[in-house]
């Protein structure tokens, strides 16, 4: 299953996998914006955005969008992040057709109608007020409030009330002009197509897209700053989340790092998982992740349990991290690459996650990686490389720590930052 990719003159780029034994086609497209390029005074709109997308072009309703892909059995749907936008279908091979057109006219020729806009800005509204109510959502929200303390990068997607009801109709089209241009904008299928014919049909339709303007946008360098962020409230269990600085994906160690969260706490069989909920029963759910950006990241462990056994469980989740800058297995190693390894052909498995994953890897290295070169980047990865990493990213370092519920019996942040100051024991590190 060969990776095609085209450039079209435009600056617009076209990448296709053919997966033959198909019926059906994931197909969409990615924006290499997110909400780390809103202005100060433009915070939720990228979100806003593609919202409004859906709400009616020139040629077609916000009704007539959903009709015409469920009509031959499709669906379409889009998501933003910090960094990325999506907009993407799934339609049988038959209709890609029509799939490209619909993409191609809610991203060239979108209405952005006054009343519409006035309806979707009520339900961002709900949805912010629903995501206010789920605490395991607010925890990672103060975190990255606190880590990235008056940053874009540490605002809520979603933005806040105030900034969602102040947005116009023009405010959506300059950010839409400034951002949605393309050479940040990737069409990628993948399923049951012709990369010639996908190509014919993007480069016909998608001719309404700017091209690259003559100011690049620009995002603001993210500065770790790392604090502590508690909200009381009176809740059954208690969400605590404890983490650090990263690695952005063109580090070298953005790989170490992802096999680090998974020994830690990537799975049944993690350390974390095994030692907190298995043998202790101090919680009901922990996790451990690493998650990279264009210039930084995040390592960090999320757990949910009990008030009354926050004195026990702190303590003893540093104590991993301790563990792990001393003493890392080889079959600890084995099982996560083991882990990566079965998502990356699993994924091949299904047309909309080889589409995202290529969509990926075209925004962050700018070419398709094939899972055979993705192993080979983690076959280097060592104990003494692990070890080393554990060392220089939990100890002497400022962490963060977000949690909310039934705090009373939380230790205070000094002391948490002391027990991550303590003396490590004597470890074998690689050279750097």
């Amino acid at each position: 299953m060969t990776v095609e990719c085209t450039r079209l003159p435009s600056g617009l780029t076209v990448v296709t996998q053919a997966m033959p034994h198909l019926e059906s086609v994931a197909l969409g497209v990615w924006i290499k914006s997110g909400s780390r390029n809103e202005t100060a005074d433009e915070h939720g709109i990228a979100h806003l955005l593609e919202h409004m997308a859906f709400k009616g072009t020139a040629r077609r309703s916000a009704r007539d969008i959903a009709e015409e892909i469920e009509d031959v059995g499709g669906e379409v749907n889009a998501a933003t992040s910090t960094e990325t936008t999506s907009y993407y279908a799934r339609v049988l091979k038959d209709h890609v057709p029509l799939a490209v057109d619909i993409l191609a006219d809610i991203l060239t020729e979108s209405a952005f109608d006054e009343e519409e806009l006035e309806r979707e800005k009520q339900v961002i509204l709900q949805e912010i007020n629903a995501a206010n109510d789920t605490p395991d959502d607010v925890v990672f929200d103060k975190f990255a409030e606190a880590a990235y303390r008056n940053q874009t990068l540490g605002r809520p997607i979603l933005g806040t009330h105030e900034t969602v009801v102040s947005f116009s109709p023009q405010q959506i089209r300059n950010y839409l002009s400034r951002n949605y241009t393309t050479d940040r904008m990737f069409v990628v299928a993948a399923g049951a197509i012709d990369h010639d014919e996908i190509v014919r049909l993007v480069e016909t339709r998608f001719a309404g897209l700017p091209t690259a303007p003559s100011a690049p946008p620009v995002i603001e360098t993210a500065r770790y700053i790392g604090g502590n962020v508690r909200e009381t409230r009176d809740l059954m269990d208690a969400q605590v989340l404890l983490g650090f600085e990263g690695k952005a994906y063109h580090a070298r160690d953005f790989y170490c790092s992802q096999i680090l969260a998974n020994i830690l706490g990537g799975g049944m069989s993690s350390r974390l998982f095994q030692e907190v909920r298995e043998i202790r029963g101090l919680c009901y759910s922990i996790y451990a992740f690493h998650w990279g950006f264009s210039d930084t990241g995040i390592f960090g462990i999320h757990a949910a349990t009990g008030g009354e056994n926050l004195p026990e469980l702190v303590p003893v989740i540093i104590n991993e991290l301790h563990k792990s800058a001393s003493t890392i297995e080889q079959k600890e190693i084995e099982r996560a690459r083991a882990q990566i390894r079965a998502q990356l052909m699993m994924g091949q498995e299904s047309p909309a996650a080889r589409a995202g994953q290529i969509a990926r890897q075209m925004m962050l290295y700018g070419v398709p990686i094939s899972n055979q070169e993705m192993m080979e980047r983690l076959e280097g990865i060592t104990v003494e490389r692990l070890t080393d990493l554990a060392g220089r990213l939990f100890f002497d370092r400022v962490p963060t720590l977000s949690a909310i519920g039934p705090l009373e019996h939380l230790a205070p942040m000094e002391d948490i930052v002391s027990s991550l100051s303590a003396p490590l024991p004597q470890s074998k590190t690689a050279s750097r």
